[in-house]
């Protein structure tokens, strides 16, 4: 090893192995611990700085180790609630050492940029988690873009920065400031190994932890100035979680039973209405799979759903299953009274695994369990905007997102940008039991109130569900598994963010610059102005 030969370098100095894969676990843990479910959001700049620390001054190889080790760590107790008894072991851990080994490049990425200095460094670092993002949310099969580190801020002024540049630039400020965080810490440990005299120090770093450590500190309460206004007109609206008979995949075994469930709570919430006098509704909204029995093609289920309607007296917005010969469609519908369906929306972005099966005659040689699904979900056609309005009552333009559709950036957005002053996000998280997905789905949802200030309606067959205001706050959330009815005014915002203007640009910039700064790095140590640690 070579030591001393780069002063501006962010990291030199001897660190062992053992430390290293401890910081990299530690840094999983914490990030594990700041998503809802447990929610202690401050522990996310801290995990990414202790992840940081762990690939400081590390060869390509370690570092990627190092970030495998962060990332398992991480996915594996995060992404319990695929391996529940419903599921299985290896559907989970397939699916946590596949994000991992996106966490093994981000680490590659970070050893590398760290050598240009603090100031470059802490800045790849914020680069390095959005360019991760980006790749792990849009690959293999359209990604999978869950427990991204903006999703872990919607009760942190850190997240409101998703207003300003979206879910990512939310994910860089986090990542930032856990950036600073790590480089006030090494260079304070820098400082102390110095000081002591201890062997292989070298002369302590000219620029005080204190440089480092106050700008991070003043950036998370920076995020309280980010406007989230939340006026406007608002709109009455009922959403129903009718619950199921029992969780796990079997849970439309009874799917007449769902049906009526969800049926019989809106009546019972309508009588409950009408006897405290309340305002008249603008809309009701049940969720996915409230009716995994195709009404059009069972006359009874359409009948159950229009008699809802014509009690409501306004439309009723649910989720259901057309069936047909070769596929099946997941929809979101509109029933109005008298009039029956008007208006279907046909997911866009089914789940690999679970709606369909990719390539399937290689993925049956390593499990027979595909041929389970024997029929794929078919694929949308695009965005649909549903128009609403009662008489006497505000114009209601309602964009529907169906279940995982709503951690993808561009479906929602597009919801948005067609129009849309209301946001839903019809889940059905039965499978998933009393664990944590159902939490982490509600606070993606918040951010994107914030990312494009509009109400959501986030409504599931068995919680949680929530009502949504712009500013990401909720009113009244269910409980998991029982039957309720959320009843409040939302207001519909007609006004863009600068996210939803931007759109994916600022995620596009940061890939950009993530690759420059990569190549910078390259070419420095090639030139031999850079020397590497182990």
């Amino acid at each position: 090893m070579r030591h001393g030969r780069c002063c501006n370098r962010l990291y030199s100095g001897p660190v062992t192995l053992s430390a290293r894969v401890a910081s990299a676990a530690l840094g999983g843990i914490c990030l594990m611990l700041a998503f809802p479910g447990y929610g202690l959001w401050p522990l996310a700049p801290i995990g990414v700085a202790l992840a940081t620390l762990a690939v400081l001054g590390a060869r390509a190889r370690t570092g990627w180790a190092m970030g495998l080790v962060t990332g398992l760590a991480f996915f594996v107790p995060t992404l319990s609630w695929a391996g529940t008894d419903f599921l299985g072991v290896i559907p989970w851990l397939g699916l946590a050492v596949l994000q991992s080994l996106y966490f093994a490049f981000q680490g590659v990425l970070i050893a590398v940029l760290t050598r240009s200095g603090a100031a470059v460094g802490a800045l790849g670092i914020g680069l390095a988690w959005v360019t991760q993002e980006a790749l792990r949310s849009r690959t293999p099969y359209g990604g999978f873009p869950w427990v991204r580190l903006a999703f872990s801020q919607a009760d942190s002024p850190l997240g409101r920065w998703a207003a300003l540049g979206g879910a990512p630039f939310a994910t860089f400020g986090t990542a930032f400031v856990g950036a600073l965080l790590a480089v006030a810490g090494h260079t304070a440990y820098r400082r102390w190994r110095a000081d002591g005299g201890r062997p292989h120090a070298e002369a302590p770093p000219r620029r005080s932890p204190l440089r480092y450590a106050v700008p991070a500190l003043i950036l998370v309460p920076a995020g309280l100035l980010v406007p989230l206004p939340v006026d406007g007109p608002t709109a009455r609206v009922l959403a129903v979680q009718g619950n199921v008979p029992r969780p796990g995949l079997d849970f439309n075994a009874e799917r007449r039973a769902v049906l009526d469930n969800h049926a019989r709570e809106t009546l019972a919430a309508l009588a409950r209405r009408e006897a405290a006098g309340a305002p008249p509704l603008d809309l009701v909204v049940w969720p996915e799979n409230a009716s995994d029995i195709d009404p059009v093609r069972n006359l009874d289920a359409g009948a159950v759903i229009q008699a809802a309607v014509q009690r409501a007296g306004v439309p009723i917005v649910l989720g259901a299953l057309f069936e047909r010969a070769d596929e099946v469609a997941n929809v979101t519908v509109v029933y109005r009274p008298d009039l029956g369906i008007t208006d279907t929306y046909v997911k866009q972005h089914p789940v690999p695994f679970a709606e369909y099966i990719p390539h399937r005659e290689f993925y049956r040689h390593l499990s027979a369990s595909v041929d389970l699904l024997r029929v794929g979900m078919a694929i949308g056609p695009g965005p649909e905007v549903f128009t609403m309005q009662r008489s006497g009552g505000p114009r209601v333009l309602a964009g529907p997102s169906i279940c995982f559709e709503v951690a993808y950036d561009d479906l929602v957005r597009t919801n948005v940008t067609e129009g849309s002053t209301l946001l839903l996000v019809q889940t059905n998280n039965a499978t998933f039991g009393a664990s944590h997905e159902s939490v982490q789905q509600l606070a993606i949802s918040r951010l994107r109130a914030i990312e494009h200030g509009r109400s959501v309606v986030h409504v599931s067959t068995v919680g949680v569900s929530a009502l949504i205001r712009p500013d990401g706050s909720l009113i009244a959330p269910s409980a998991l598994f029982t039957a309720d009815a959320l009843d409040a005014d939302l207001p519909l915002r007609e006004s863009r963010t600068l996210a939803t203007t931007l759109g994916p640009a600022p995620e596009y910039l940061a890939c950009v610059v993530a690759l420059l700064l990569l190549a910078r790095a390259l070419w420095a140590r090639r030139s031999g102005k850079e020397s590497p640690s182990s």
